[in-house]
């Protein structure tokens, strides 16, 4: 998935002529904490709420203030995983979508990447979560999709999770059964650690 298919057009960014009233109304409005900034079609930055705090006077155009500016943004081919590394790495709500010739054409909201993350790990489709505990050289997808295969069910999604000085990683499968007594047992028989 590309990032020009999670934009949110119902927030409208900010102008630089827009008063500090109207950027906290509509941070309020729609429960973000940043805003981007754009002049027509051009995008100068992230607003954020603390940009905002130094200023007594609300009424005061948001061109005016001594911005921090935080510009992080993704061109609308990037994959989703550039979406979430720049959540992740910047802490902001929102990120705004540019163009190849960085033109400003809308943002993608915290909300909008949760409802994704919930489609792409199949969350709403009945089923079960197994988590297993493997040695880092074991990993084969092949072989813990066949033995979920063995008893008729599929792997909806999974993940992996490695940890930091370790061996170790844990594999996330959903899986579309429900009685899985027989996939685990299979598990156990292959000297899979069942964690969960």
């Amino acid at each position: 998935m590309q990032a020009i298919e999670l934009i949110a057009n119902a927030i409208p960014p900010v102008h630089t002529s827009d008063s500090i009233r109207t950027a906290l109304a509509r941070m309020v409005e729609f429960r973000v904490r940043h805003l981007p900034i754009v002049n027509e079609e051009q995008f100068l930055g992230l607003l954020s709420e603390s940009d905002m705090t130094a200023e007594t006077d609300i009424a005061t155009p948001v061109g005016a203030l001594a911005l921090s500016l935080v510009n992080p943004y993704v061109l609308d081919d990037q994959h989703i995983y550039d979406v979430i590394r720049l959540f992740n790495e910047r802490q902001v709500t929102v990120v705004p979508v540019l163009d190849a010739a960085q033109k400003y054409l809308g943002l993608i909201t915290i909300n909008a990447l949760t409802s994704y993350f919930a489609e792409l790990t199949s969350v709403d489709q009945p089923g079960v979560i197994i988590v297993l505990e493997i040695n880092n050289k074991n990993n084969s997808l092949a072989h813990m999709a066949q033995i979920v295969e063995s008893d008729n069910a599929q792997i909806l999604s999974s993940y992996v999770r490695s940890f930091p000085d370790s061996t170790k990683m844990e594999v996330t499968l959903k899986v579309n059964k429900h009685d899985i007594s027989a996939i685990t047992a299979t598990f156990l028989r292959y000297d899979y650690d069942i964690k969960a």
